[in-house]
C-alpha cells in the first residue's frame, strides 16, 4: 500500500515524516528504507508493507504519482477530529 501526503516547505515534509516514523515507532515499526530526509522534497519510508510517499507541493505535482498509479484502487482516509 501507498502512502501520499505532501507538506507545505521542505521542513513540514520533514516534521511529517519524523512523526511517520515516531507513530508507528510505538507500534514496533521501523521503516526498511528511509530515503531523502536529508533534501525532504521527496522522503520515502519503506516499511515493507506500506511505503509512505511525502512530498513538498511542486515535487508532487511534478511526479504525479496518483496518475501513474491510477489503475490500482484507492482507500479514502478521513482525518481523525481531535
Amino acid at each position: 500500500m501507498f502512502v501520499i501526503g505532501s507538506g507545505t516547505s521542505r521542513r513540514h515534509v520533514k516534521t511529517l515524516a519524523d512523526e511517520v516514523e515516531f507513530r508507528l515507532r510505538g507500534i514496533d515499526r521501523r521503516p526498511l528504507r528511509r530515503e531523502g530526509v536529508g533534501d525532504a522534497t521527496w522522503v520515502l519510508l519503506d516499511y515493507g508493507d506500506v511505503v509512505v510517499h511525502l512530498f513538498d507541493q511542486e515535487t508532487r505535482s511534478y511526479y504525479d504519482l496518483e496518475r501513474l498509479w491510477a489503475d490500482a484502487p484507492r482507500l479514502e482516509f478521513e482525518p481523525a477530529t481531535s
